[in-house]
């Protein structure tokens, strides 16, 4: 599979163009989403793919301003069908992106529900070559506070390199 660079979005989160760049090595191989401890069923569905431009002040007053794209995959059992496969799930997107206009490097969200439960957000784990088969694990995606989350990224590198260590130098004065 693709390496695929996180540098330019969070920790958890891919971008619709890494996700489908993943997915071109091996487009005939079924594509399995995993979710909540279990894999989709055969009979899956992308029943919607979406892009939302978002604007918002967070909890620190501070304007936010993102893309994201949302995949929503119905998770039900289909007699005769297997899972799709990458191709076919990259040929979907394709075809969402000649009628809506979809940022490649949006953050990609999914939305699963087997129709019964409650719809819940998920982002993507990096898609993993497997047992014949291209696996994506599935993480709830959990709220967050943005000031915190840049307060914790800046301060990241300071503590990486001035922190507590065995051998003074390096690059703190």
């Amino acid at each position: 599979m693709n390496a695929l660079d996180k540098s330019k979005i969070g920790d958890h989160d891919l971008s619709l163009a890494d996700f489908i760049s993943a997915l071109g090595t091996a487009r005939d191989l079924p594509l399995v989403f995993h979710y909540d401890g279990h894999a989709v069923r055969s009979g899956y569905h992308v029943t919607e793919v979406k892009a939302g431009q978002f604007s918002a002040l967070d909890c620190g007053a501070n304007p936010e301003a993102w893309s994201e794209i949302f995949v929503q995959l119905w998770d039900v059992e289909e007699a005769g069908r297997t899972h799709l496969s990458a191709g076919k799930f990259s040929a979907i997107v394709r075809k969402v992106s000649e009628h809506v206009r979809l940022d490649a490097t949006a953050r990609l969200t999914f939305e699963v529900s087997d129709g019964v439960r409650p719809m819940q957000l998920y982002c993507a784990g990096t898609p993993v070559l497997k047992d014949g088969g291209i696996h994506v694990h599935l993480q709830p995606r959990p709220a967050s506070c943005k000031p915190r989350d840049r307060w914790l990224a800046e301060a990241a590198p300071a503590q990486a390199c001035c922190g507590p260590r065995e051998n003074a130098g390096g690059c703190c004065p």
